[in-house]
């Protein structure tokens, strides 16, 4: 295996959590950390603002640090029995315990989690070659080395389910390889972001079998799937969505305040995290459909516009691959919508291994950022306007040759709205 690019292993001065030195090194750290036989594990080098007095929570054996998409990261620990309740109920669902295939950079929580689900489970894990780009090659490479008489799992993020299915749709040789290779699978998770509904339908139709997730570093990752919570787990919307259960993090590392804001015990006892999402429950079942972050709501001209809302819309247009949607300072409306789009066409670039990417987006990744043309613009604002409310329509469309992102497939708003705001109205 190739080296990561934080050097040898070593043990973390403060919290005395062990670094991996590469992939093999932290598949057996995370096994020896889950049985109570090994130190905590933190994927990357830990950054919070720790003293001398920093000291982990009992049972710690995972150290994670959040993506961070819309402000500064945090440092999550959670417990082995947090861990590992969550991968139990995971097979649960999922229909029982199976192998599993890494191919995502596992220094965040979904990547973590399909080590240790293949660790509690025995079962073997099968993984992607840390340095290599995610192509429908590789994944049916990867699907080919594993044991065809057990149950197959792995977890994507939408932006490699994008590859897949775009690839089998251009009816080349490799895509149709991938997309068996896709459909071999007994299951396959994907979040990390939203999966826009039309690329789900798409590769549910070409047989497929999707599951989406929900859930954040602090849930131990995913724990609600097709908008069910996972055994254990329950859900509830006040202001913002509520998980509690057995898979809840301790807390934030050296920020006691934060993790007083963010986990609550009500008066039953129960202990609640309060996610930044918006939601609602729908049907006799209380199905959660997530509608984006709180603190990314636009408020232009004293309307509320959720952007997920705007951005499922958007991508349905002809001519759209993926799009984020933000508010930018307006004069006359205090904020305003703005859509900004990647065109149609082969599917962006993978996320790549890198764990920890630059704030900034990559100027060479985006590209341009150009006005799109008339008729686009016109066809987005008379889908949004007819589909939700003229107030959400986005007064300015913008086309990137590719979103900038951060963490694992999740979209970086934050250096999203910097180039809206950067970019002078045509």
């Amino acid at each position: 295996m190739s080296r990561s690019p934080y050097g040898p292993a070593y043990a973390d001065p403060v919290t005395r959590a062990v670094v991996p030195a590469d992939l093999d090194a932290l598949v057996r750290a995370v096994g020896a950390a889950l049985d109570g036989d090994g130190p905590p594990v933190a994927p990357v080098p830990l950054v919070r603002r720790a003293t001398a007095t920093t000291t982990l929570p009992p049972g710690t054996a995972l150290v994670l640090r959040t993506s961070g998409s819309t402000g500064e990261p945090h440092e999550v620990a959670l417990a082995a029995t947090a861990v590992l309740a969550s991968g139990a109920a995971t097979h649960d669902r999922l229909g029982g315990p199976g192998h599993w295939i890494l191919a995502l950079p596992p220094t965040h929580v979904a990547g973590v989690q399909v080590v240790a689900r293949a660790h509690a489970a025995g079962r073997g894990l099968t993984v992607a070659p840390p340095d290599a780009p995610f192509t429908p090659a590789v994944f049916a490479a990867l699907v080919a080395r594993t044991p065809s008489g057990e149950r197959r799992y792995a977890s994507l993020v939408p932006t490699q389910l994008h590859r897949l299915v775009a690839a089998a749709d251009a009816g080349t040789p490799e895509g149709a390889a991938g997309l068996d290779a896709l459909c071999a699978l007994d299951a396959v998770l994907v979040g990390g972001a939203a999966t826009p509904p039309a690329l789900l339908r798409r590769a549910r139709a070409l047989g497929a079998r999707v599951v989406t997730t929900y859930g954040m570093t602090e849930t131990s990752g995913g724990c609600v799937y097709d908008g069910a919570p996972l055994s254990g787990a329950r859900v509830r919307v006040t202001d913002v969505v509520e998980i509690a259960g057995p898979f809840l993090a301790d807390g934030y590392l050296a920020d006691p305040e934060a993790t007083a804001d963010a986990f609550r015990t009500d008066a039953d006892g129960t202990r609640w995290f309060r996610t930044s999402d918006l939601g609602r429950l729908d049907g006799p079942a209380g199905t959660l459909t997530v509608l984006g972050r709180a603190d990314d709501v636009v408020v232009t001209g004293g309307v509320n516009v959720a952007p997920a809302a705007v951005e499922a819309v958007v991508a349905e247009v002809e001519g759209v691959g993926e799009a984020c949607v933000v508010g930018v300072p307006h004069p006359e409306w205090g904020q305003e919508v703005v859509a900004v789009v990647t065109p149609a066409g082969p599917a962006p670039r993978d996320p790549g291994p890198d764990p920890d990417p630059d704030p900034d987006p990559d100027p060479s990744r985006v590209g341009t950022v150009a006005d799109a043309p008339a008729a686009l613009v016109d066809a987005v604002r008379a889908l949004v306007a007819d589909r939700l409310e003229r107030a959400a329509a986005p007064r300015r469309v913008l086309v990137v040759a590719e979103l900038p992102r951060r963490g694992p497939g999740k979209v970086d708003r934050t250096a999203v709205a910097r180039l809206a705001v950067g970019h002078a109205p045509g």
